[in-house]
């Protein structure tokens, strides 16, 4: 399973606006055939910091996402919502198979 970790930290202004423009992506991202979990997390101590949890079935199922319609929506809306550069981390997922 291809996972990728993606560290995000918002500016403080635009967190409610951050939060349904990524939803919008899961619930897209969920749908996708190769999608096995894409999980939305938020620090409880730091509400601008959120991290992905995106896992696919390959890393060629990955790369798909990163062509959907919904993912590129969400990357247009949220990228002058940054505080900082988002960072992807890929992991290999063991478990579950």
């Amino acid at each position: 399973m291809h996972v990728t970790l993606v560290h995000i930290r918002v500016k403080h202004e635009d967190v409610a606006a951050f939060i349904a423009a990524t939803r919008a992506n899961h619930e897209g991202a969920i749908g996708e055939p190769g999608n096995r979990r894409f999980d939305v997390l938020q620090s409880p101590d730091d509400m601008t910091r959120f991290m992905l949890y995106e896992a696919y079935a390959s890393a060629a199922d990955a790369k798909a996402h990163k062509e959907t319609a919904h993912y590129l929506a969400w990357r247009a809306a949220v990228d002058g919502m940054m505080a900082e550069t988002r960072r992807g981390e890929p992991m290999n997922g063991l478990f579950p198979s």
